[in-house]
Protein backbone atom coordinates (compact mmCIF):
# COMPACT_ATOMS: atom_id res chain seq x y z
CA UNK A 1 0.00 0.00 0.00
CA UNK A 2 1.42 2.92 -0.84
CA UNK A 3 1.95 6.29 1.71
CA UNK A 4 -0.52 8.44 0.29
CA UNK A 5 -3.20 5.59 -0.10
CA UNK A 6 -2.17 4.59 3.97
CA UNK A 7 -2.57 8.63 4.39
CA UNK A 8 -6.01 8.87 2.69
CA UNK A 9 -7.30 5.67 4.80
CA UNK A 10 -6.32 7.53 8.13
CA UNK A 11 -8.33 10.48 7.41
CA UNK A 12 -11.20 8.11 6.12
CA UNK A 13 -10.90 6.36 8.91
CA UNK A 14 -10.41 8.98 11.64
CA UNK A 15 -13.24 10.72 9.83
CA UNK A 16 -15.64 10.37 12.88
CA UNK A 17 -13.58 11.52 15.34
CA UNK A 18 -13.24 14.95 12.98
CA UNK A 19 -16.59 15.20 12.37
CA UNK A 20 -17.27 15.76 16.14
CA UNK A 21 -14.62 18.27 16.20
CA UNK A 22 -15.65 20.16 13.13
CA UNK A 23 -19.07 20.76 15.58
CA UNK A 24 -16.77 23.32 16.91
CA UNK A 25 -15.85 25.04 14.16
CA UNK A 26 -19.02 27.39 13.90
CA UNK A 27 -19.21 27.74 17.49
CA UNK A 28 -15.79 29.19 17.42
CA UNK A 29 -15.62 31.53 14.94
CA UNK A 30 -18.87 33.10 15.93
CA UNK A 31 -17.50 33.90 19.67
CA UNK A 32 -14.13 35.27 18.27
CA UNK A 33 -11.78 32.26 17.62
CA UNK A 34 -9.42 31.58 14.92
CA UNK A 35 -8.80 28.63 12.90
CA UNK A 36 -5.85 27.49 10.88
CA UNK A 37 -4.62 24.56 9.29
CA UNK A 38 -0.88 23.31 10.37
CA UNK A 39 0.33 20.05 9.65
CA UNK A 40 -2.70 18.35 7.70
CA UNK A 41 -4.80 19.28 11.03
CA UNK A 42 -7.80 21.60 11.51
CA UNK A 43 -6.55 24.04 14.76
CA UNK A 44 -9.35 26.07 16.19
CA UNK A 45 -8.64 28.28 19.11
CA UNK A 46 -10.00 30.75 21.37
CA UNK A 47 -13.50 31.54 21.93
CA UNK A 48 -16.16 28.87 22.38
CA UNK A 49 -12.52 26.50 22.29
CA UNK A 50 -11.00 28.07 25.20
CA UNK A 51 -14.55 28.17 27.41
CA UNK A 52 -15.13 24.44 26.48
CA UNK A 53 -11.53 23.55 27.47
CA UNK A 54 -11.32 25.30 30.60
CA UNK A 55 -14.98 24.36 31.53
CA UNK A 56 -16.68 21.31 30.45
CA UNK A 57 -14.22 18.75 31.02
CA UNK A 58 -13.63 16.75 34.00
CA UNK A 59 -9.97 18.89 33.88
CA UNK A 60 -8.58 22.00 32.25
CA UNK A 61 -7.55 21.42 29.57
CA UNK A 62 -4.81 23.45 27.44
CA UNK A 63 -5.77 21.43 23.59
CA UNK A 64 -7.49 18.41 22.78
CA UNK A 65 -7.53 16.28 19.57
CA UNK A 66 -10.59 14.94 18.26
CA UNK A 67 -9.65 13.19 14.76
CA UNK A 68 -7.87 15.84 12.70
CA UNK A 69 -8.98 18.87 14.79
CA UNK A 70 -7.21 19.88 17.20
CA UNK A 71 -9.19 22.55 19.79
CA UNK A 72 -6.99 24.87 21.54
CA UNK A 73 -7.33 27.13 24.70
CA UNK A 74 -5.41 29.35 22.49
CA UNK A 75 -1.99 29.61 19.97
CA UNK A 76 0.07 29.58 22.55
CA UNK A 77 -1.17 26.41 23.57
CA UNK A 78 -1.67 24.78 20.27
CA UNK A 79 2.24 25.50 19.68
CA UNK A 80 3.20 23.56 23.17
CA UNK A 81 1.39 20.24 22.75
CA UNK A 82 1.17 20.19 19.06
CA UNK A 83 3.65 17.39 19.03
CA UNK A 84 1.68 15.56 22.03
CA UNK A 85 -1.67 16.12 20.28
CA UNK A 86 -0.33 14.91 17.26
CA UNK A 87 0.62 11.56 19.03
CA UNK A 88 -3.48 11.84 19.32
CA UNK A 89 -4.27 12.24 15.88
CA UNK A 90 -2.05 9.11 14.64
CA UNK A 91 -3.90 7.02 17.48
CA UNK A 92 -7.17 8.60 16.16
CA UNK A 93 -5.67 7.27 12.39
CA UNK A 94 -5.13 3.69 14.21
CA UNK A 95 -8.45 3.21 16.28
CA UNK A 96 -11.01 5.37 14.04
CA UNK A 97 -14.30 5.46 15.25
CA UNK A 98 -13.33 3.22 18.42
CA UNK A 99 -10.90 5.76 19.61
CA UNK A 100 -12.46 7.77 21.67
CA UNK A 101 -14.47 4.67 23.21
CA UNK A 102 -11.15 3.10 23.74
CA UNK A 103 -9.88 6.10 25.79
CA UNK A 104 -12.62 6.36 27.89
CA UNK A 105 -12.17 2.68 28.83
CA UNK A 106 -8.45 3.42 29.40
CA UNK A 107 -9.03 6.13 31.51
CA UNK A 108 -11.70 4.38 33.81
CA UNK A 109 -9.29 1.35 34.14
CA UNK A 110 -6.52 3.27 34.95
CA UNK A 111 -8.55 4.46 37.80
CA UNK A 112 -9.83 1.35 38.63
CA UNK A 113 -6.34 0.08 39.43
CA UNK A 114 -5.63 3.31 41.49
CA UNK A 115 -3.80 5.64 39.08
CA UNK A 116 -4.73 8.88 37.42
CA UNK A 117 -7.42 8.69 35.34
CA UNK A 118 -5.60 11.35 32.77
CA UNK A 119 -1.91 10.92 33.45
CA UNK A 120 -2.21 6.67 33.65
CA UNK A 121 -4.34 6.94 30.53
CA UNK A 122 -2.75 4.44 28.08
CA UNK A 123 -3.09 6.88 25.16
CA UNK A 124 -1.40 10.11 27.24
CA UNK A 125 1.11 7.51 28.55
CA UNK A 126 2.16 7.08 24.77
CA UNK A 127 1.62 10.22 23.89
CA UNK A 128 3.66 11.51 26.74
CA UNK A 129 6.69 9.35 25.54
CA UNK A 130 6.10 6.86 28.33
CA UNK A 131 4.27 3.74 27.35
Amino acid sequence: MTRSLRHALGYLWAAPNSLIGLLFLAPVLLTGGKVRLERGVVELHGGFARFFLRHCLLVEASALCLGHVILGQDQVCLDYSRDHEHVHVRQCECWGPFFLPAYFVSSFLAWRRGGHFYFDNWFERQAYGRS
